[in-house]
């Protein structure tokens, strides 16, 4: 992303940072599962989450060795976790945890633009109303005709706006689901 053309909370989600947090997020609800199976003794599994921390230099040192995202995350948490870390990553595929992670990143990022997206309507709400006497030339064909209200153009992008949070939101659901 273009730092000058990114919100900042927008920048976060989509950080590298992030992305391993996305990551060990995934990680840590497998081995969860996992422990609540009996798969994982229940004490390994508390020893995990205490541990398992997203160190980015470490894992940025250790991808310029292996040049392998995955395999720098898992040999970062093995430094960390020591003996219980031979638990993460059991019977998952890189795609597995990288998928799973984006659709969480994606969530997360739709969440934004929803909130932005209900904030512009309720401005633009506001402004239909304060300007619903407000006389403006109306537009036909691409020429001047009959006078309207500069509120009733605005009632109209208010309108769009709600159907784009309706399209936001049912792509939020169907994006909110990986692999997992």
């Amino acid at each position: 992303m273009i730092d000058r053309y990114t919100r900042p909370e927008m920048g976060r989600i989509w950080s590298e940072e992030s992305k391993y947090r996305a990551w060990l997020r995934v990680e840590l609800a497998v081995c969860g599962a996992y422990a609540r199976q009996g798969r994982i003794p229940t004490d390994a599994m508390a020893r995990i989450r205490q541990k398992a921390r997203v160190d980015i230099a470490r894992i940025l040192t250790i991808q310029e060795r292996v040049k392998h995202e995955m395999i720098a995350l898992l040999t970062s948490l093995e430094e960390q976790v020591g003996e219980d870390s031979r638990f993460i990553h059991i019977g998952l595929t890189t795609n597995d945890v990288w998928d799973t992670a984006t659709a969480l990143q994606l969530r997360d990022a739709a969440d934004l633009l929803i909130a932005g997206q209900e904030r512009l309507r309720k401005v633009l709400g506001d402004l239909a109303v304060r300007h619903k006497d407000t006389l403006t030339v109306g537009r036909t064909h691409g020429v001047h005709a009959e006078p309207t209200s500069f509120g009733l153009k605005v009632a109209v992008w208010y309108a769009e706006a709600g159907r784009n949070l309706e399209r936001l939101r049912r792509a939020r659901a169907t994006i909110s689901v990986g692999k997992l």
